[in-house]
């Protein structure tokens, strides 16, 4: 399945379970859907604990549409670092729809699908390496769109979630992206060599892992852990262990955020940016602050 059909998709899920909440409008005694729109500040823009925003602050900008049949469809848009993903505008467009079902105060299950988009944004990378005459070869182009499926597992607070890649890439992780990026930022050569040695890949069929768990402190105030693993395939050294451990409390209509938030990952030189005439880590562990408001 491709990403555009994806996108058609995730967008007409939304569009469908908007329809549905416009023809229920009058209905005010029964609620068969809901539309919350939230918006955040963030200090940092993380996925899997490392920065998307090359630590600076970021805004996110959600709607989630979930009807009582189950269905349920997410549209997110977020700001990136244009250093991180070149040539794009500095955005990360999400889709999502899927559908839950189960008793949300026990057993409860999901299964989707998510297209992420950051528009534009593309690099230029050597896919092969010239063994003989000891230089990169064929260099091309690399998007970092990805298509993924969902499935989701929970009891009661504790939410347990495995996404698998089903687009060509995984966030541009390809041989030019992995064994690129090694060639480039690590002083010793040779785990690069060792990587583009074993020809040509992308990284379809790359896994994610989280875990959840939210405890009530009290009415208005939360413990939120979460552990996650990503295991990129046929690039192990990709491969990361991410985990955070915060309180969100709700206070004026807000919802209050302060977490740590850490990567441990194999491979430094794959979380490094070149900015301007730095490099910067993009891994660094870090204390998150945010705070949301929903309509």
């Amino acid at each position: 399945m491709t990403k555009s059909t994806l996108s058609t998709l995730c967008l007409g899920l939304i569009l469908s379970s908007a329809f549905c909440a416009n023809a229920h409008a009058d209905d005010v005694d029964i609620a068969t859907y809901s539309v919350v729109p939230s918006i955040s500040l963030l200090s940092d823009v993380r996925t899997r604990g490392v920065s998307d925003s090359l630590g600076g602050p970021g805004a996110k900008l959600s709607v989630e549409v979930a009807h009582e049949s189950g269905l349920v469809a997410i549209a997110e848009i977020n700001n990136v670092s244009r250093e991180e993903f070149p040539n794009g505008n500095g955005t990360d467009i999400t889709f999502a729809g899927g559908w839950r079902f189960g008793n949300p105060d026990k057993w409860h299950f999901g299964i989707g699908l998510a297209t992420e988009i950051f528009p534009g944004a593309n690099f230029d990378s050597p896919q092969s390496f010239d063994f003989v005459n000891q230089v990169p070869a064929n260099v091309t182009s690399t998007n970092y769109n990805t298509d993924y499926v969902v499935l989701e597992l929970g009891y009661d607070k504790l939410q347990g979630r495995v996404i698998s890649v089903i687009s060509k890439d995984y966030r541009g992780a390809n041989t030019g992206g992995v064994c690129g990026a090694m060639l480039q930022f690590d002083a010793n050569p040779t785990q690069a060599l060792e990587c583009y040695a074993r020809g040509n890949h992308g990284s379809r069929g790359t896994l994610l892992f989280d875990l959840d768990y939210d405890y009530a402190i009290r009415g208005d105030t939360t413990l939120k852990l979460h552990t996650g693993y990503q295991k990129v395939a046929n690039f192990p050294e990709a491969d990361s262990f991410d985990y955070s451990i915060g309180i969100t409390h709700v206070r004026w209509g807000f919802e209050w955020n302060l977490s740590w938030v850490a990567a441990i990952v194999r491979t430094p030189a794959l979380y490094a940016v070149q900015d301007g005439s730095s490099v910067k880590s993009t891994s660094t562990p870090t204390i998150f602050a945010s705070v949301t408001r929903k309509f």
